[in-house]
Protein backbone atom coordinates (compact mmCIF):
# COMPACT_ATOMS: atom_id res chain seq x y z
CA UNK A 1 0.00 0.00 0.00
CA UNK A 2 1.45 3.45 -0.93
CA UNK A 3 2.48 5.53 2.06
CA UNK A 4 0.18 8.45 1.17
CA UNK A 5 -2.85 6.20 0.88
CA UNK A 6 -1.96 4.46 4.13
CA UNK A 7 -1.67 7.73 6.05
CA UNK A 8 -4.87 9.21 4.64
CA UNK A 9 -6.85 6.14 5.65
CA UNK A 10 -5.96 6.43 9.33
CA UNK A 11 -8.81 7.25 11.67
CA UNK A 12 -8.19 9.42 14.74
CA UNK A 13 -8.61 6.38 16.99
CA UNK A 14 -6.16 4.36 14.85
CA UNK A 15 -3.65 7.20 14.92
CA UNK A 16 -3.80 7.48 18.72
CA UNK A 17 -3.42 3.72 19.12
CA UNK A 18 -0.40 3.70 16.82
CA UNK A 19 1.15 6.70 18.56
CA UNK A 20 0.64 5.08 21.95
CA UNK A 21 2.26 1.90 20.72
CA UNK A 22 5.22 3.88 19.46
CA UNK A 23 5.71 5.47 22.88
CA UNK A 24 5.54 2.03 24.45
CA UNK A 25 8.17 0.71 22.05
CA UNK A 26 10.45 3.61 22.98
CA UNK A 27 10.06 2.76 26.65
CA UNK A 28 10.66 -0.93 25.93
CA UNK A 29 13.82 -0.10 24.01
CA UNK A 30 15.07 1.91 26.95
CA UNK A 31 14.37 -0.92 29.35
CA UNK A 32 15.98 -3.53 27.14
CA UNK A 33 19.34 -1.94 26.52
CA UNK A 34 19.17 1.79 26.03
CA UNK A 35 20.61 3.12 22.83
CA UNK A 36 22.62 0.26 21.34
CA UNK A 37 25.21 1.01 18.72
CA UNK A 38 24.43 0.64 15.05
CA UNK A 39 27.87 -0.88 14.60
CA UNK A 40 26.90 -3.80 16.81
CA UNK A 41 23.77 -4.42 14.78
CA UNK A 42 25.75 -5.74 11.84
CA UNK A 43 27.68 -8.22 13.97
CA UNK A 44 26.30 -11.77 13.94
CA UNK A 45 24.81 -12.90 17.24
CA UNK A 46 25.69 -16.57 16.71
CA UNK A 47 28.73 -18.49 15.62
CA UNK A 48 32.45 -18.08 16.15
CA UNK A 49 34.11 -14.80 15.20
CA UNK A 50 37.82 -14.66 14.28
CA UNK A 51 40.15 -13.09 16.88
CA UNK A 52 42.49 -10.24 15.99
CA UNK A 53 45.52 -12.51 16.33
CA UNK A 54 46.37 -16.02 17.44
CA UNK A 55 45.02 -16.50 20.98
CA UNK A 56 46.72 -18.08 23.96
CA UNK A 57 43.32 -19.29 25.25
CA UNK A 58 39.91 -19.92 23.70
CA UNK A 59 37.76 -19.60 26.80
CA UNK A 60 37.63 -18.28 30.37
CA UNK A 61 36.50 -19.52 33.78
CA UNK A 62 36.45 -16.61 36.24
CA UNK A 63 36.13 -17.64 39.89
CA UNK A 64 34.85 -14.45 41.49
CA UNK A 65 35.33 -14.24 45.27
CA UNK A 66 32.67 -11.67 46.07
CA UNK A 67 33.28 -9.44 49.08
CA UNK A 68 37.04 -8.97 48.84
CA UNK A 69 39.39 -11.76 49.98
CA UNK A 70 42.34 -10.67 52.11
CA UNK A 71 45.48 -10.78 49.98
CA UNK A 72 47.93 -10.59 52.90
CA UNK A 73 46.21 -13.58 54.49
CA UNK A 74 46.03 -15.72 51.33
CA UNK A 75 48.47 -14.88 48.53
CA UNK A 76 50.76 -12.01 49.56
CA UNK A 77 53.12 -12.90 52.45
CA UNK A 78 54.10 -9.89 54.59
CA UNK A 79 56.78 -10.59 57.23
CA UNK A 80 56.91 -6.87 58.07
CA UNK A 81 53.21 -6.87 58.82
CA UNK A 82 53.71 -9.75 61.23
CA UNK A 83 56.63 -7.90 62.81
CA UNK A 84 54.67 -4.68 63.45
CA UNK A 85 51.33 -6.30 64.33
CA UNK A 86 49.57 -4.47 67.17
CA UNK A 87 51.34 -1.18 66.44
CA UNK A 88 49.97 1.91 64.65
CA UNK A 89 50.70 2.19 60.95
CA UNK A 90 53.95 4.18 60.51
CA UNK A 91 53.49 7.80 59.46
CA UNK A 92 55.73 7.13 56.48
CA UNK A 93 52.82 5.39 54.72
CA UNK A 94 51.00 8.72 54.52
CA UNK A 95 47.28 9.33 54.29
CA UNK A 96 45.11 6.24 53.87
CA UNK A 97 41.65 6.55 52.36
CA UNK A 98 39.28 4.23 54.21
CA UNK A 99 35.54 4.17 54.83
CA UNK A 100 35.56 3.86 58.63
CA UNK A 101 38.72 5.76 59.60
CA UNK A 102 40.49 2.51 60.51
CA UNK A 103 43.70 4.44 59.78
CA UNK A 104 44.02 4.87 63.56
CA UNK A 105 43.63 1.16 64.30
CA UNK A 106 46.66 -1.04 64.98
CA UNK A 107 48.10 -3.29 62.30
CA UNK A 108 46.77 -6.84 62.16
CA UNK A 109 49.33 -9.51 61.34
CA UNK A 110 48.77 -12.35 58.84
CA UNK A 111 46.19 -14.75 60.25
CA UNK A 112 47.80 -17.98 59.05
CA UNK A 113 51.31 -19.02 58.05
CA UNK A 114 52.66 -18.87 54.48
CA UNK A 115 54.81 -21.68 53.13
CA UNK A 116 56.82 -22.26 49.94
CA UNK A 117 54.84 -24.54 47.64
CA UNK A 118 55.74 -26.84 44.77
CA UNK A 119 59.03 -26.84 42.94
CA UNK A 120 58.78 -23.10 42.37
CA UNK A 121 58.60 -22.25 46.07
CA UNK A 122 55.72 -19.83 45.49
CA UNK A 123 54.44 -18.84 48.94
CA UNK A 124 50.76 -19.47 49.63
CA UNK A 125 48.83 -19.36 52.91
CA UNK A 126 47.67 -22.35 54.92
CA UNK A 127 44.13 -21.08 54.26
CA UNK A 128 44.47 -22.65 50.78
CA UNK A 129 46.19 -26.05 51.19
CA UNK A 130 44.56 -27.64 48.14
CA UNK A 131 45.06 -24.77 45.72
CA UNK A 132 48.63 -24.59 47.04
CA UNK A 133 49.27 -28.03 45.53
CA UNK A 134 48.93 -26.33 42.13
CA UNK A 135 51.39 -23.55 42.94
CA UNK A 136 53.54 -24.35 39.91
CA UNK A 137 50.56 -23.63 37.63
CA UNK A 138 49.64 -20.32 39.29
CA UNK A 139 50.66 -16.84 38.24
CA UNK A 140 49.89 -14.61 41.23
CA UNK A 141 49.44 -10.89 40.55
CA UNK A 142 50.33 -9.16 43.83
CA UNK A 143 49.97 -5.58 42.57
CA UNK A 144 46.37 -5.22 41.39
CA UNK A 145 44.69 -1.89 42.17
CA UNK A 146 41.43 -0.09 41.43
CA UNK A 147 39.65 3.17 42.20
CA UNK A 148 36.87 2.69 44.77
CA UNK A 149 36.64 1.53 48.38
CA UNK A 150 32.98 0.55 48.03
CA UNK A 151 31.61 -2.83 46.94
CA UNK A 152 29.19 -1.93 44.11
CA UNK A 153 31.58 0.46 42.38
CA UNK A 154 34.48 -1.98 42.67
CA UNK A 155 32.33 -4.92 41.52
CA UNK A 156 31.36 -2.85 38.47
CA UNK A 157 34.94 -1.77 37.78
CA UNK A 158 36.49 -5.23 37.85
CA UNK A 159 33.59 -6.62 35.80
CA UNK A 160 32.90 -3.78 33.35
CA UNK A 161 35.87 -1.43 33.45
CA UNK A 162 34.00 1.48 35.07
CA UNK A 163 32.80 2.24 38.60
CA UNK A 164 29.29 3.16 37.40
CA UNK A 165 26.66 0.68 36.23
CA UNK A 166 25.60 0.49 32.62
CA UNK A 167 28.77 -0.59 30.84
CA UNK A 168 29.14 -3.99 29.15
CA UNK A 169 30.76 -6.67 31.26
CA UNK A 170 34.00 -8.42 30.35
CA UNK A 171 32.06 -11.58 29.42
CA UNK A 172 29.80 -9.55 27.12
CA UNK A 173 32.78 -7.99 25.36
CA UNK A 174 34.32 -11.44 24.87
CA UNK A 175 31.04 -12.82 23.53
CA UNK A 176 30.76 -9.81 21.20
CA UNK A 177 34.34 -10.20 20.03
CA UNK A 178 34.53 -13.97 19.62
CA UNK A 179 30.97 -15.26 19.42
CA UNK A 180 29.76 -18.65 20.59
CA UNK A 181 31.33 -22.03 19.86
CA UNK A 182 28.00 -23.83 20.38
CA UNK A 183 24.79 -22.58 18.76
CA UNK A 184 22.76 -24.41 21.43
CA UNK A 185 24.39 -22.61 24.36
CA UNK A 186 25.04 -18.95 25.18
CA UNK A 187 28.56 -17.62 24.86
CA UNK A 188 28.53 -16.09 28.36
CA UNK A 189 27.11 -17.87 31.42
CA UNK A 190 27.04 -16.74 35.06
CA UNK A 191 26.72 -19.11 38.02
CA UNK A 192 25.67 -16.91 40.97
CA UNK A 193 26.07 -17.90 44.58
CA UNK A 194 22.73 -19.44 45.67
CA UNK A 195 23.02 -17.58 48.98
CA UNK A 196 22.31 -14.22 47.38
CA UNK A 197 23.34 -11.74 44.74
CA UNK A 198 26.52 -9.73 44.41
CA UNK A 199 26.51 -6.15 45.59
CA UNK A 200 25.68 -4.14 42.51
CA UNK A 201 23.60 -6.99 41.13
CA UNK A 202 23.09 -8.21 37.55
CA UNK A 203 24.61 -5.11 35.87
CA UNK A 204 27.95 -6.72 36.78
CA UNK A 205 27.29 -9.28 34.02
CA UNK A 206 25.02 -7.15 31.83
CA UNK A 207 25.58 -6.18 28.21
CA UNK A 208 25.31 -2.42 28.79
CA UNK A 209 25.20 -0.64 25.44
CA UNK A 210 25.97 -3.84 23.53
CA UNK A 211 22.95 -5.78 22.22
CA UNK A 212 21.13 -7.72 24.91
CA UNK A 213 22.08 -11.04 23.33
CA UNK A 214 25.61 -10.63 24.74
CA UNK A 215 24.62 -10.36 28.40
CA UNK A 216 25.45 -13.15 30.84
CA UNK A 217 22.83 -15.91 31.12
CA UNK A 218 22.43 -16.98 34.74
CA UNK A 219 22.27 -20.71 35.35
CA UNK A 220 22.22 -23.01 38.36
CA UNK A 221 22.61 -26.68 39.13
CA UNK A 222 19.61 -29.01 39.38
CA UNK A 223 16.67 -29.90 37.22
CA UNK A 224 15.79 -26.32 36.25
CA UNK A 225 19.09 -24.68 35.30
CA UNK A 226 17.33 -21.62 33.88
CA UNK A 227 14.12 -20.33 35.42
CA UNK A 228 11.10 -20.02 33.09
CA UNK A 229 12.91 -21.80 30.25
CA UNK A 230 10.66 -24.85 30.02
CA UNK A 231 7.14 -24.45 28.63
CA UNK A 232 4.06 -25.67 30.56
CA UNK A 233 3.39 -29.41 30.36
CA UNK A 234 0.20 -28.85 28.36
CA UNK A 235 2.18 -27.32 25.46
CA UNK A 236 3.92 -29.85 23.23
CA UNK A 237 7.24 -29.25 21.54
CA UNK A 238 5.50 -29.17 18.16
CA UNK A 239 3.02 -26.53 19.37
CA UNK A 240 5.82 -24.45 20.80
CA UNK A 241 7.80 -24.73 17.57
CA UNK A 242 4.81 -23.58 15.49
CA UNK A 243 4.19 -20.65 17.84
CA UNK A 244 7.81 -19.62 17.75
CA UNK A 245 7.93 -19.89 13.96
CA UNK A 246 4.92 -17.58 13.67
CA UNK A 247 6.42 -15.04 16.06
CA UNK A 248 9.74 -15.16 14.26
CA UNK A 249 8.00 -14.74 10.92
CA UNK A 250 6.42 -11.50 12.14
CA UNK A 251 9.69 -10.38 13.74
CA UNK A 252 11.73 -10.95 10.58
CA UNK A 253 9.14 -9.22 8.42
CA UNK A 254 9.34 -6.25 10.78
CA UNK A 255 13.15 -6.38 10.83
CA UNK A 256 13.37 -6.42 7.01
CA UNK A 257 12.24 -2.79 6.95
CA UNK A 258 14.51 -1.84 9.87
CA UNK A 259 17.90 -3.51 9.20
CA UNK A 260 19.68 -1.47 11.88
CA UNK A 261 17.33 -2.54 14.68
CA UNK A 262 19.87 -4.54 16.66
CA UNK A 263 17.52 -4.99 19.63
CA UNK A 264 14.97 -6.83 17.52
CA UNK A 265 17.72 -8.92 15.91
CA UNK A 266 18.96 -9.81 19.37
CA UNK A 267 15.45 -10.75 20.49
CA UNK A 268 14.98 -13.02 17.46
CA UNK A 269 18.28 -14.77 18.22
CA UNK A 270 17.35 -15.06 21.91
CA UNK A 271 14.05 -16.80 21.09
CA UNK A 272 15.84 -19.34 18.93
CA UNK A 273 18.61 -19.90 21.48
CA UNK A 274 16.09 -20.40 24.30
CA UNK A 275 14.26 -23.02 22.24
CA UNK A 276 17.46 -24.93 21.54
CA UNK A 277 18.60 -24.65 25.16
CA UNK A 278 15.50 -26.47 26.35
CA UNK A 279 17.15 -29.65 25.10
CA UNK A 280 20.79 -28.74 25.76
CA UNK A 281 20.62 -27.24 29.27
CA UNK A 282 19.18 -30.25 31.19
CA UNK A 283 21.90 -32.53 29.80
CA UNK A 284 24.53 -29.93 30.65
CA UNK A 285 23.64 -29.77 34.35
CA UNK A 286 23.15 -33.53 34.76
CA UNK A 287 26.21 -34.35 36.88
CA UNK A 288 25.11 -37.98 37.40
CA UNK A 289 27.02 -38.93 34.26
CA UNK A 290 30.29 -37.99 35.94
CA UNK A 291 32.27 -40.69 37.72
CA UNK A 292 32.42 -41.03 41.53
CA UNK A 293 36.13 -40.19 41.30
CA UNK A 294 35.29 -36.91 39.58
CA UNK A 295 32.71 -36.10 42.26
CA UNK A 296 35.36 -36.70 44.93
CA UNK A 297 37.87 -34.58 43.06
CA UNK A 298 35.51 -31.59 43.25
CA UNK A 299 34.42 -32.29 46.84
CA UNK A 300 30.85 -33.07 45.81
CA UNK A 301 30.87 -36.02 48.23
CA UNK A 302 31.40 -33.66 51.20
CA UNK A 303 28.70 -31.38 52.65
CA UNK A 304 30.96 -28.33 53.06
CA UNK A 305 32.21 -28.34 49.47
CA UNK A 306 29.28 -29.96 47.64
CA UNK A 307 27.52 -26.85 46.36
CA UNK A 308 30.60 -24.97 45.12
CA UNK A 309 32.07 -28.21 43.79
CA UNK A 310 28.95 -28.80 41.69
CA UNK A 311 29.26 -25.37 40.15
CA UNK A 312 32.98 -25.82 39.44
CA UNK A 313 32.22 -29.12 37.72
CA UNK A 314 29.40 -27.44 35.82
CA UNK A 315 31.85 -24.77 34.65
CA UNK A 316 34.14 -27.46 33.24
CA UNK A 317 31.20 -29.12 31.46
CA UNK A 318 30.23 -25.76 29.98
CA UNK A 319 33.58 -24.97 28.43
CA UNK A 320 33.73 -28.53 27.06
CA UNK A 321 30.46 -27.81 25.28
CA UNK A 322 31.57 -24.52 23.78
CA UNK A 323 30.54 -21.87 26.31
CA UNK A 324 33.10 -19.12 25.82
CA UNK A 325 33.05 -17.33 29.20
CA UNK A 326 31.88 -18.75 32.54
CA UNK A 327 31.82 -16.61 35.67
CA UNK A 328 31.29 -18.42 38.95
CA UNK A 329 30.53 -16.41 42.11
CA UNK A 330 31.51 -17.40 45.65
CA UNK A 331 29.95 -15.34 48.39
CA UNK A 332 26.43 -14.18 49.11
CA UNK A 333 25.50 -10.53 49.76
CA UNK A 334 28.41 -10.19 52.20
CA UNK A 335 30.62 -13.11 51.17
CA UNK A 336 34.35 -12.65 51.81
CA UNK A 337 33.73 -9.23 53.40
CA UNK A 338 35.67 -9.94 56.61
CA UNK A 339 35.03 -6.79 58.66
CA UNK A 340 34.51 -8.60 61.95
CA UNK A 341 36.77 -11.65 61.96
CA UNK A 342 39.10 -12.69 59.13
CA UNK A 343 39.81 -16.09 60.64
CA UNK A 344 36.13 -17.02 60.95
CA UNK A 345 35.11 -15.60 57.57
CA UNK A 346 38.00 -16.93 55.50
CA UNK A 347 37.96 -20.32 57.22
CA UNK A 348 34.35 -20.73 56.09
CA UNK A 349 34.81 -19.51 52.52
CA UNK A 350 38.16 -21.17 51.93
CA UNK A 351 36.66 -24.32 53.41
CA UNK A 352 33.88 -24.21 50.81
CA UNK A 353 35.99 -23.31 47.78
CA UNK A 354 39.62 -24.45 48.18
CA UNK A 355 39.07 -28.13 47.38
CA UNK A 356 36.65 -27.58 44.46
CA UNK A 357 38.94 -25.00 42.83
CA UNK A 358 41.90 -27.36 43.17
CA UNK A 359 39.73 -30.12 41.68
CA UNK A 360 38.81 -27.88 38.75
CA UNK A 361 42.48 -27.15 38.01
CA UNK A 362 43.39 -30.85 38.23
CA UNK A 363 40.46 -31.88 36.04
CA UNK A 364 41.18 -29.29 33.36
CA UNK A 365 44.81 -30.34 33.31
CA UNK A 366 44.18 -34.07 33.06
CA UNK A 367 41.65 -33.53 30.25
CA UNK A 368 44.05 -31.36 28.26
CA UNK A 369 41.80 -28.30 28.64
CA UNK A 370 43.96 -26.07 30.83
CA UNK A 371 46.27 -24.78 28.09
CA UNK A 372 43.30 -23.43 26.13
CA UNK A 373 41.41 -22.15 29.17
CA UNK A 374 42.22 -19.06 31.22
CA UNK A 375 41.27 -19.57 34.88
CA UNK A 376 40.97 -16.39 36.96
CA UNK A 377 40.61 -16.16 40.76
CA UNK A 378 39.96 -12.98 42.72
CA UNK A 379 37.40 -10.48 44.02
CA UNK A 380 36.58 -6.79 43.71
CA UNK A 381 39.42 -5.69 46.03
CA UNK A 382 41.55 -6.83 48.97
CA UNK A 383 41.68 -5.91 52.66
CA UNK A 384 43.49 -3.33 54.76
CA UNK A 385 46.55 -4.18 56.89
CA UNK A 386 45.01 -2.30 59.84
CA UNK A 387 42.57 -4.10 62.08
CA UNK A 388 38.85 -3.47 62.25
CA UNK A 389 36.91 -4.43 65.38
CA UNK A 390 40.05 -6.17 66.58
CA UNK A 391 40.02 -9.20 64.28
CA UNK A 392 38.66 -7.96 60.95
CA UNK A 393 39.87 -5.86 58.03
CA UNK A 394 38.29 -3.07 55.94
CA UNK A 395 38.20 -2.77 52.13
CA UNK A 396 41.41 -2.09 50.22
CA UNK A 397 41.38 -1.32 46.46
CA UNK A 398 44.87 0.22 46.48
CA UNK A 399 46.75 -3.07 46.42
CA UNK A 400 45.49 -6.66 46.27
CA UNK A 401 46.03 -10.04 44.61
CA UNK A 402 44.62 -12.15 41.80
CA UNK A 403 45.86 -15.40 40.34
CA UNK A 404 45.74 -16.78 36.83
CA UNK A 405 46.26 -20.30 35.52
CA UNK A 406 46.20 -21.95 32.13
CA UNK A 407 46.38 -20.11 28.79
CA UNK A 408 49.99 -21.35 28.44
CA UNK A 409 51.03 -18.86 31.12
CA UNK A 410 54.29 -19.45 32.97
CA UNK A 411 53.17 -20.46 36.46
CA UNK A 412 54.92 -20.86 39.78
CA UNK A 413 55.65 -17.16 40.13
CA UNK A 414 54.41 -13.86 41.46
CA UNK A 415 54.22 -10.64 39.47
CA UNK A 416 54.43 -7.24 41.13
CA UNK A 417 54.34 -6.47 44.82
CA UNK A 418 52.58 -4.36 47.41
CA UNK A 419 54.49 -2.29 49.97
CA UNK A 420 55.89 -4.03 53.09
CA UNK A 421 52.54 -4.08 54.89
CA UNK A 422 50.28 -4.83 51.88
CA UNK A 423 48.63 -1.42 51.73
CA UNK A 424 49.39 -0.24 48.19
CA UNK A 425 50.67 -1.67 44.90
CA UNK A 426 54.34 -0.72 44.88
CA UNK A 427 56.19 -2.76 42.22
CA UNK A 428 54.89 -3.24 38.68
CA UNK A 429 51.36 -2.06 39.53
CA UNK A 430 48.53 -3.58 37.49
CA UNK A 431 45.48 -1.37 37.22
CA UNK A 432 42.12 -2.97 36.45
CA UNK A 433 42.30 -1.48 32.93
CA UNK A 434 45.65 -3.17 32.32
CA UNK A 435 44.27 -6.43 33.68
CA UNK A 436 41.37 -6.23 31.20
CA UNK A 437 43.68 -5.40 28.29
CA UNK A 438 45.82 -8.42 29.18
CA UNK A 439 42.81 -10.72 29.54
CA UNK A 440 41.57 -9.76 26.06
CA UNK A 441 45.09 -10.17 24.68
CA UNK A 442 45.25 -13.75 25.94
CA UNK A 443 42.03 -14.41 24.00
CA UNK A 444 43.49 -12.95 20.81
CA UNK A 445 41.65 -9.62 21.10
CA UNK A 446 43.25 -6.18 20.88
CA UNK A 447 41.53 -3.98 23.47
CA UNK A 448 42.02 -0.92 21.24
CA UNK A 449 40.34 -2.60 18.26
CA UNK A 450 37.44 -4.23 20.11
CA UNK A 451 35.11 -1.24 20.01
CA UNK A 452 31.50 -0.32 19.47
CA UNK A 453 30.05 3.06 18.56
CA UNK A 454 27.90 4.53 21.32
CA UNK A 455 26.71 8.14 21.50
CA UNK A 456 29.18 9.03 18.77
CA UNK A 457 32.19 7.53 20.55
CA UNK A 458 34.11 4.33 19.89
CA UNK A 459 33.68 2.68 23.28
CA UNK A 460 35.89 -0.13 24.52
CA UNK A 461 36.23 -2.27 27.66
CA UNK A 462 39.31 -0.37 28.82
CA UNK A 463 37.62 3.01 28.37
CA UNK A 464 39.15 6.27 27.16
CA UNK A 465 42.07 6.20 29.60
CA UNK A 466 45.44 4.68 28.80
CA UNK A 467 45.68 0.93 29.22
CA UNK A 468 48.29 -1.58 28.17
CA UNK A 469 48.92 -5.31 28.02
CA UNK A 470 51.14 -6.34 30.93
CA UNK A 471 54.03 -7.99 29.12
CA UNK A 472 55.44 -9.40 32.35
CA UNK A 473 52.33 -11.55 32.67
CA UNK A 474 52.15 -12.90 29.12
CA UNK A 475 55.88 -13.34 28.43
Amino acid sequence: MPVAHHVSSLSRRHFLRQAGGGAGMLALAGLMAGESAAAAASRPTEGTQPPHFRPRAKRVIWLFMHGGPSHMDLLDPKPELARYAGQPIPASFGHVMTRRNVRKNPLLGPIKAFRPRGQSGLEISDFLPNIARHADDLLVIRSMHGDSVNHPQSVYQINTGGILMGRPSVGSWVAYGLGSENRDMPAFVVLPDPGGGAKGGPPAWGSGFLPATYQGVTMRTGGTPILNLQPPDRISAAQQRRTLDLIQQFNRRHLATRPADDELAARIAAYELAFRMQAAAPELVDLAAETPATHRLYGIDQPATREFGQRCLLARRMIERGVRFVQLYSGDTNGWDAHNDVLDNHSRYCGRTDLPVAGLLADLKQRGLLDETLVIWGGEFGRMPMSEQGKGRDHNPWGYSYWLAGAKLRGGRAYGATDPIGLRAAEDPVHVRDFHATLLHLLGLDHELLTVEHHGLDERLTGPNEAHVVEGLVS
